[in-house]
């Protein structure tokens, strides 16, 4: 399919060399271009300019072209959301109740809710009817402008469930236009039958679980829960260098509950990503200023439990990239809105707009190893974007936080 569109009041995150991520003062900089237009050929980005160029190109007269008359309106590459739980069965609004009473995310925890709630209803629920209700979450982000996602499992706890979660991604992936990728997250919470034999589940998860996701290639990545509470900095270590060794990249939980060393083995392991990062000191900005890893805040979790918000400004200005992404799931973020997530990023985090909409598409694809083919316009990259509305600025976008603005999504060349 042959797509053009014209007459774009502004064509957002232009790159004419294609950098993998953005850092420091450099993510206070974002290229675009005024009255532009785009041209997207099969599944890719293939040209783009200012108006006065159009009239040279050889294929503005092709009969088969499909023209977008873009008048007012920008054009933005689609989000990329590299931190998500989306695939999850039912809900959990009552604790939420227990949340607005003054119950913090560890006394949930305790009491059952929380995350091994959450692995009882999956435990009860088929395949079939878990990809039902995922699907139904995937298409609502692709709405809100989403191209591209990671999915991790984590909700099932046990091998058998924790397979039927990776099918599910699995299958998402297979029958919607998303790019997405999968992570093996069963060191999520310890289950309830290992109850203090953390290191008992450790070995489970090593020895019996890892082994058939890998033999099934159902997950591109491998996490771990690396915080107070939860898995240990040698726990962590054990799973992550277990997973590498199936060729698994490691992604980490890190610092959502305490200074809790999870970037620190992060960086060990040269990890895409260290996630959550509420607790983030000296220590932890020199690691990562010495990696490759992105550093990634995810401002839905921190706002829904009432969490300290990560230095993610301190972090920028120490020259560290930022990648902000939705946490989507049922009890801590229960919402994949990435124009949302900018709005946090700007108003709790104090990044300006050029800042967020950085760390939502290209330090996001650098997150998911995707940053070559996703999060800018670019020659060449996925044809992955999104018309907005009519609107005044691009710093409308986070500013007006609750409005729906966007007007066209396009993914791999084709209008949804």
């Amino acid at each position: 399919m042959k797509i053009l569109i014209k007459n774009i009041k502004k064509l957002v995150q232009v790159e004419d060399i294609i950098r993998l991520k953005v850092s420091g003062k450099e993510m206070s900089s974002l290229k675009t271009i005024n009255n532009a237009f785009l041209y997207i050929k099969d599944d890719l980005i293939s040209d783009f300019g200012e108006m006065k160029e159009l009239a040279v190109k050889d294929y503005i007269n092709e009969k088969d072209i499909k023209i977008i008359d873009a008048s007012g309106k920008m054009v933005f590459p689609s989000f990329v959301d590299s931190h998500t739980h989306l695939v999850y069965a039912g809900s959990r609004e009552i604790e939420y109740i227990d949340k607005i009473k003054g119950l913090s995310y560890e006394e949930i925890a305790k009491k059952g809710g929380g995350i091994l709630n959450s692995a009882k209803l999956l435990q009860n629920t088929s395949e079939e009817e878990l990809y039902e209700q995922a699907l139904k979450r995937i298409n609502e982000i692709i709405k809100q402008g989403t191209g591209a996602v990671e999915i991790k499992s984590g909700y099932g706890l046990d091998t058998e469930n924790e397979i039927k979660m990776l099918k599910v991604i699995k299958r998402l992936n297979e029958n919607t236009p998303l790019m997405i990728k999968s992570t093996f997250l069963a060191a999520h919470a310890v289950p309830e039958e290992y109850k203090d034999k953390q290191e008992e589940y450790v070995d489970y998860v090593i020895n019996e679980t890892l082994p058939i996701v890998a033999a099934e290639e159902l997950a591109d990545y491998i996490d771990v829960f690396c915080d107070k509470g939860f898995f240990t900095v040698k726990q962590t270590d054990r799973i992550l260098l277990a997973g590498m060794k199936y060729g698994l990249k490691p992604k980490i939980h890190a610092n959502e509950l305490a200074n809790s060393g999870g970037v620190q083995v992060g960086v060990k392991y040269n990890a895409l990503s260290v996630d959550h990062l509420e607790y983030v000191g000296d220590e932890e900005i020199k690691a990562l200023l010495n990696s490759e890893t992105m550093p990634t805040v995810l401002p839905g979790a921190a706002f829904f439990l009432n969490l300290k918000y990560s230095p993610a400004r301190k972090m920028i200005d120490a020259g560290l990239p930022i990648a902000i992404a939705s946490d989507f799931n049922p009890g801590s973020s229960p919402s994949g809105n990435m124009k949302l997530m900018m709005s946090l990023g700007c108003i709790n985090y104090k990044l300006l707009p050029e800042e967020v909409i950085n760390a939502t598409t290209i330090n996001t694809a650098y997150a998911m190893g995707l940053s070559e083919e996703y999060g800018s316009i670019a020659k060449e990259k996925k044809a992955n974007v999104f018309i907005t509305k009519e609107i005044p600025s691009i710093e409308f976008m986070p500013y007006a936080y609750g409005s729906d603005l966007i007007d066209t999504v396009i993914l791999n060349g084709i209008v949804l």
